[in-house]
């Protein structure tokens, strides 16, 4: 007897997946300007790389005979492929079929993606649209379906991928529920500009539960969540994101037990950009662009910016020195002067977290005026955000290296300075407890206030007490390792970046296995 009955049931089975929710429901999604969830994989991934899980799974129907006759698919796209030539695990809920809502095999396979992503320690590539729970349960009955007490938690899982596995997200549709919380329980996020919305809810459950009649795109557009912080990135298109997460990627290990991969350049390690010598005004007031910094001491077009819209007197982003990967943060004077938030505070935080775990060396790049003052800033509670970030810093184990460009001022000051920092800093860079101007005002008040012409007076004080603060005596005192020509920025730092990849693998080698 042959198993030609079998044989045939596994491609009809095959096929039937590939039909995902039928031709009108295909096109339905195409007309949306969206991709399907297997068009999605195709594209992020290498050509034929994709050795997907479960195809076979679904609800199936059978004659008497035991012949199949229906069967259903699950709604989640599950498996294995290849980006950029190196492995990872990847998935998605299939919109055309109920929504993205889980079927109770579809349920099962998202469930399954962190695991199978951390048994073989590769990353987790997540594309999202979908909703979560429905009240017809997951089975499509109006039974309730309940997990056995004796099951772990299934939130256990998606933590332990963010302390071993690069886990990258994208919202390419209306994502709601746990895929929301999925999608934000990841090192890097990403939702399309128009065609996206993340939400705890829908339009119709807020209706119900506040009487407020909103739009999925009021509540959780991009313009919403790439400001507040829930979402990293903003991408035009499904394509952009996807080029996004393979650039992300490319920077980070597969694992928190390796280390982040080389990249040839031909970018000169010792090139000097001359326009740094003059970047910085002299005038303390005025604005100087941190992000030309940035890339000049980075190797040509190797720099990533993260959040970018979210907090935007700090910059996080990844990048290279001399074909070795790097985290960067920096203040950007253009927005409160570049005073730490606590907002800000918090992008830094899990930008370093992030740093920690894919063992990539950390550089700041140093303009620090302090914490933000005033009523506001208070509300928000700065200065619990704030020093949780500097005990981050504090605690780091990362080779860490900081150049100081102007300002370094305050307990905000700190943050930009792991332990054993590499410290280089500009001939414009400032030290000390407080700015200038707020610390004249306040221990030379009286004076000020009884001299004859008091402008002048603090006019006075002020210059005198920025020469004490200048990076010449800090130098001459051993506050720095080198005060240095801007210009040479990207030599001492490609030199510094080879030392702390020597470094690493015995940082590495400490860590413990989850």
């Amino acid at each position: 007897m042959s198993w030609d009955k079998e044989l045939k049931e596994i491609l009809q089975k095959k096929e039937f997946a590939l039909q995902q929710g039928g031709v009108k429901n295909v096109e339905r999604q195409h007309a949306k300007g969206l991709l399907t969830i297997r068009e999605r994989i195709t594209a992020i991934l290498d050509n034929n790389t994709f050795d997907e899980i479960g195809p076979g799974a679904g609800g199936a129907k059978r004659d008497k005979n035991g012949n199949l006759i229906e069967f259903n698919p699950a709604n989640f796209v599950l498996g294995f492929g290849k980006i950029n030539e190196r492995d990872c695990v990847i998935g998605g809920e299939d919109f055309t079929m109920q929504g993205g809502s889980p079927t109770e095999s579809g349920l099962r396979k998202s469930i399954y993606i962190e695991d199978l992503a951390l048994q073989n320690l590769v990353p987790l590539v997540r594309l999202h649209q979908g909703g979560g729970g429905s009240v017809t349960g997951a089975s499509g009955s109006s039974q309730v379906s309940t997990t056995p007490v004796y099951n772990p938690p299934r939130f256990m899982t998606v933590a332990k991928t963010l302390q071993a596995i690069p886990v990258a997200t994208a919202a390419l549709g209306a994502v709601a529920g746990l895929p929301a919380a999925r999608l934000v329980a990841s090192h890097f996020s990403i939702m399309t500009k128009n065609n996206s919305q993340v939400l705890i809810a829908g339009p119709k459950v807020v209706e119900r539960a506040l009487g407020r009649s909103v739009t999925k795109e009021d509540m959780g557009g991009a313009h919403i969540h790439t400001r507040n912080g829930v979402v990293d990135n903003i991408a035009e298109d499904e394509t952009d994101a996807l080029e996004q997460i393979k650039l992300f990627l490319s920077y980070l290990p597969n694992n928190a037990w390796e280390l982040p991969p080389h990249a040839l350049t031909s970018d000169p390690f010792d090139r000097r950009d001359n326009f740094l010598a003059d970047l910085v005004p002299r005038d303390r007031r005025k604005i100087y662009d941190m992000r030309k910094i940035i890339h000049s001491v980075t190797d040509k077009d190797s720099t990533f910016e993260i959040a970018k819209d979210f907090a935007k007197g700090q910059i996080i982003c990844l990048a290279r020195i001399n074909g070795y990967p790097i985290g960067i943060f920096a203040n950007d004077c253009k927005y409160n002067a570049g005073s730490m938030t606590a907002d800000g505070s918090q992008k830094v935080k899990r930008f370093i977290e992030t740093c920690e775990t894919f063992n990539l060396p950390i550089i700041s790049f140093v303009d620090e005026p302090g914490f933000m003052i005033g009523p506001e800033a208070e509300k928000a509670a700065t200065i619990r955000h704030g020093t949780d970030l500097v005990l981050k810093s504090a605690n780091c184990k990362l080779p860490w290296a900081s150049i100081i460009v102007r300002k370094s001022f305050g307990v905000a000051a700190v943050a930009h300075y792991g332990p054993n920092a590499f410290v280089l800093a500009w001939p414009s860079a400032e030290m000390g407890a407080v700015p200038v101007e707020g610390g004249v005002a306040v221990a030379f008040s009286r004076e000020i206030e009884a001299h004859p012409n008091p402008e002048q007076r603090r006019k006075e004080l002020e210059a005198e007490m920025s020469h004490r603060y200048s990076s010449i005596p800090r130098a001459e005192a051993l506050a720095v390792h080198d005060l240095i020509d801007p210009r040479d920025t990207r030599p001492m730092l490609s030199r510094w970046v080879e030392r702390a990849y020597k470094a690493l693998p015995n940082i590495v080698a400490k860590k413990n296995r989850i």
